[in-house]
């Protein structure tokens, strides 16, 4: 249990994909002006994250590595990550159109989202049995959404903030966003502290 609330809070705060690993930046920094699409995302990048994890895990262990084939996991990886955001593009299309035209381009760029690949090849890399995988990629989709919400609120306040002229637009984001970051810096420590 406590190997699991590790890796689970490990995901979450002190290796954030967005805000530590600086992955995923895109659609952090287009889809988080409004907190309905921020969430929107996040759920789908949640989704996204744990079934390909949980795709992808068999197919690694069973197929490319059990035959000399793990050369091959980026591309199998991609693959199985467009395939399914596919799926998640025609459930959200069916039963959820406004979310689906708020994403609008967002949505397929899950496909090329580096935070998708990065947790998969990360659960390799750690060697992860099944269940750690899926707690981390769970936990990476959390702290995706955490990251997304935060600097939504933060956009949010720039929105009424009287900016320098030279500041306003991406520059004011990018500063927002590092400071954002920095705060997570903060935990740094906090896991191997409570779990060491």
């Amino acid at each position: 249990m406590k190997i699991a609330l590790s890796i689970l809070l490990t995901a979450i705060l002190t290796e954030n994909f967005v805000l530590c690993k600086f992955l995923g930046i895109c659609p952090f920094l287009g889809v988080s002006k409004k907190l309905n699409t921020a969430v929107g995302m996040s759920g789908a990048v949640i989704f996204v994250m744990a079934l390909a994890t949980a795709v992808t895990y068999p197919i690694n262990k069973y197929l490319l590595v059990a035959n000399g084939l793990d050369y091959l996991q980026t591309i199998v990886f991609i693959l199985v990550i467009a395939a399914l955001v596919q799926l998640v593009e025609l459930i959200l299309k069916k039963f959820m159109p406004p979310l689906y035209e708020a994403l609008g381009i967002y949505l397929p760029l899950i496909t090329t989202n580096c935070a998708v690949l990065g947790v998969v090849l990360l659960n390799i890399t750690k060697e992860f049995n099944f269940v750690q995988s899926m707690l981390n990629s769970v936990g990476a989709g959390i702290g995706f959404m955490l990251a997304m919400v935060i600097f939504s609120g933060v956009r949010s306040r720039l929105e009424g903030a009287d900016i320098p002229k030279f500041l306003q637009g991406l520059p004011i984001v990018l500063i927002a966003a590092s400071i954002v970051s920095l705060s997570f810096m903060g935990f740094t420590g906090l896991v191997d502290g409570i779990f060491g």
